[in-house]
């Protein structure tokens, strides 16, 4: 079976991941895949039942009646629960400070990334998130790795109006069992920290280029 034509692009909060990724997208007129909006959905759904995030095995437990889907519309992925669109509730503060506990449990792991491979496998797409050059498409036709510095990342995040510590997200990521935040060994890494989008776009399209995944500029 040939590798699905799946782009990983992973890296840390605040990385510029998201942003580098939707724009490649836009430009390759691939599907955009935000995987982390699905572990925001999934922490949406365990406040909304009161649970603890801190406590996996009730988590774990409830991870099988959240229905999340990722329905198409306007070249990319709209994260909805039980048919709703809840995506403007993904970024308030009680969801940034309790995803990384949500995130680690393997039961919700292990369902995302079902339908994570299951959209990666319909469609070209460009996937952003923690773990898709490393777990989910470890097979991926190219994988980058936007990095920056805890500096630089922590001062994007307070100019999105985010006050959750990126240090503390970073070692929850870095060091949970399952599918730990790492740079896939053959990832292109790209250092954003001084770098614009658009500059940070134009390294990824050169080295699609050079790979010959998209057409030289005439």
């Amino acid at each position: 079976m040939p590798a699905p034509l799946v782009i990983a692009m992973d890296g840390p909060a605040a990385s510029g991941k998201s942003s580098v990724a939707r724009e490649v997208a836009k430009r390759l007129g691939w599907l955009f895949v935000n995987t982390g909006n699905m572990y925001r959905a999934a922490t949406w759904a365990a406040l909304r039942d009161h649970l603890n995030p801190l406590d996996e095995d009730q988590v774990a437990r409830a991870a099988d009646s959240w229905n999340i889907t990722c329905p198409i519309a306007d070249g990319q992925c709209i994260v909805q629960l039980d048919g709703h669109d809840i995506e403007e509730e993904l970024n308030n503060e009680k969801v940034n400070r309790a995803v990384s506990f949500v995130a680690r449990v393997p039961a919700v792991r292990d369902r995302l990334v079902a339908l994570q491979r299951e959209i990666g496998r319909a469609q070209p797409v460009v996937m952003e998130g923690r773990d898709i050059g490393t777990v989910v498409f470890p097979d991926a036709v190219a994988k980058f790795y936007i990095d920056a510095t805890e500096e630089v990342r922590a001062r994007r995040r307070g100019l999105q109006g985010q006050t959750d510590t990126v240090s503390e997200r970073d070692r929850i990521d870095s060091t949970r069992k399952t599918a730990p935040l790492i740079a896939a060994q053959d990832a292109v890494v790209i250092d954003s920290s001084h770098l614009s989008l658009d500059e940070v776009v134009t390294c990824v399209m050169n080295e699609l280029r050079a790979r010959g995944l998209i057409q030289p500029k005439a």
